[in-house]
């Protein structure tokens, strides 16, 4: 895609797509960092790519961001959804979208290094 088709986006197609590359990253991560037993996989994985927990991921990185990043992260945070889950507050919801929309406009842009870096930066203060 051309830079012009995927700025074109609307920021719930990028969360979209920025879904299921957050999630493929903390599937990664737990599989092979030998974290966790085949039982466990999938409840740690719904733990890490809840919007509660999203949210808290990305205060960690907020500061790592570029102002185009940044941008992007505003675009989502700030777009109307007609739904909020029961576990997140409006806030939660707005900045785990954020991160979503940024993670996908990062893979659309093949800047899957940057979605590493920022990954890791995000894990910095994770307990396991």
């Amino acid at each position: 895609m051309t830079e012009k088709e995927i700025n074109a986006m609307s920021a719930l197609a990028l969360a979209h797509m920025g879904d299921a590359v957050f999630e493929l990253q903390v599937r990664t991560y737990l599989c092979t960092g030998g974290l966790c037993v085949n039982r466990n996989l999938h409840k740690e994985t719904v733990a890490r790519v809840c919007a509660p927990a999203q949210a808290e991921f990305v205060d960690r990185i907020l500061p790592l961001l570029t102002e185009a990043e940044l941008a992007v992260y505003k675009r989502g945070r700030n777009a109307h959804v007609h739904t909020i889950p029961k576990n997140a507050t409006a806030s939660q919801y707005g900045k785990a979208t954020g991160l979503e929309a940024l993670f996908g406009w990062l893979h659309l842009r093949g800047q899957q290094q940057r979605i590493e870096e920022l990954f890791q930066a995000g894990l910095k203060k994770e307990v396991l």
